[in-house]
């Protein structure tokens, strides 16, 4: 077998592993009762919320980014390994850095609207 053939497979593994995991942690957000949760309990949701975001806006924001014929063949094939795990490492900075603030918004709103 090809080594391209393995590193392909080795990324579909792991980016099919990732979003399972991404989709699955917000379900659970979404189908759990945060009317009893604590503010921290409530803060870290929203964070969490905030870090998929950005995460999916900046993988949509690298598709405008042109690849040139350097960065092709086994390069390449090592990027794709840990391009995602960088991209969700950028994503979590962000938030843990209060840069956005769209996590400490929700919060506020869903204290106020939902009397949480």
């Amino acid at each position: 077998m090809e080594i391209n053939n393995i590193s392909g497979l080795y990324s579909n593994m792991v980016s099919d592993t990732a979003e399972k995991e991404k989709t699955s942690k917000l379900s659970s957000l979404s189908e759990s009762d945060l009317s009893t949760a604590s503010d921290k309990e409530l803060m870290d949701a929203c964070k969490d919320f905030e870090s998929y975001f950005v995460e999916q806006m900046f993988k949509e924001m690298k598709k405008t980014v042109p690849t040139s014929e350097e960065t092709t063949g086994s390069s390449s094939t090592m990027l794709d390994y840990f391009e995602g795990d960088l991209l969700k490492e950028y994503a979590d900075s962000a938030t843990n850095t209060q840069s956005l603030g769209m996590a400490q918004m929700l919060f506020e709103q869903m204290k106020r609207n939902y009397d949480v």
